[in-house]
């Protein structure tokens, strides 16, 4: 019995990166599952071509959410997960706070925080309905400490993620439905590509975290699918670093 067969999940961001590895993941173990992305949809989910609904859409437009939602519980009939992956890091237009464009500002938070209100506000309601469920929110380890080379918007929104989460966790526990926030580190995903082809740094970013080497989109999916399963049943309200022991040694 695959560990997801018959479960159904909400995942944004699941165009590339750490979205599509979970999407893979989760279908492998015999979920079904509402795919969202503003990119198109990847070639490399063919294989569940009968266990997914693909939206390429935009998250930060209340009703195209909502009516991708309708869609996958008219489809499949339940909702048990939501994953908000989706997100952006800008490091042409993100810099510190005195400097930013309050544009850019605006932006990112829409992409990054308030497309967490309107996937929650949407896939509660359907979670209810199934009995109850688990949501995972990817934040960043970044969020934790100050950066001299900032990132204001970034590291805000993903900060604005951890207390959304534990709120929404504190009000959804007695009706069964769990929220917790993964801290990525440093992993090679489109997120960095600003690394591709640079063997030397990726080198030297893998030397100082103390496990030796980066993460891997599939580090994250594998800590993501544990928080959603039944095995996570008694963690809610709280935050799962996946970084390697590097905010250890900061």
């Amino acid at each position: 019995m695959k560990e997801f067969s018959g479960r159904v999940a909400f995942i944004t961001g699941a165009g590339g990166g750490m979205g599509l590895a979970i999407a893979r993941s989760f279908l492998k173990q015999g979920g079904k599952a509402l795919l969202m992305d503003l990119k198109p949809e990847p070639a490399e989910l063919e294989l569940f071509r009968d266990d997914f609904f693909f939206v390429q859409g935009d998250l930060t437009d209340e009703s195209c959410v909502a009516h991708a939602l309708g869609s996958i519980v008219e489809k499949f009939g339940r909702l048990d997960y939501l994953v908000n992956v989706a997100g952006v890091l800008w490091f042409d237009r993100d810099k510190s706070v005195l400097d930013i464009d309050l544009d850019v500002w605006d932006q990112v938070m829409d992409i990054n925080l308030k497309s967490m209100v309107h996937t929650i506000r949407h896939a509660v309601p359907a979670m209810r309905k199934s009995g109850g469920g688990a949501m995972v929110h990817f934040s960043t380890v970044q969020c934790l400490r100050g950066d001299p080379a900032p990132q204001d918007a970034y590291g805000a929104s993903k900060a604005g993620v951890v207390t959304l989460s534990k709120s929404v966790a504190i009000q959804l526990a007695g009706e069964g439905i769990r929220s917790n926030v993964i801290f990525p580190g440093v992993a090679m995903t489109p997120l960095q590509a600003r690394w591709d082809g640079k063997k030397e740094i990726q080198e030297a970013v893998a030397n100082h975290v103390p496990i030796g080497r980066m993460g891997t989109a599939e580090d994250m999916a594998n800590a993501c699918l544990f928080l959603l399963s039944d095995k996570a049943s008694y963690i809610t309200g709280t935050e799962l670093t996946v970084d390697g022991g590097l905010s250890a040694r900061l």
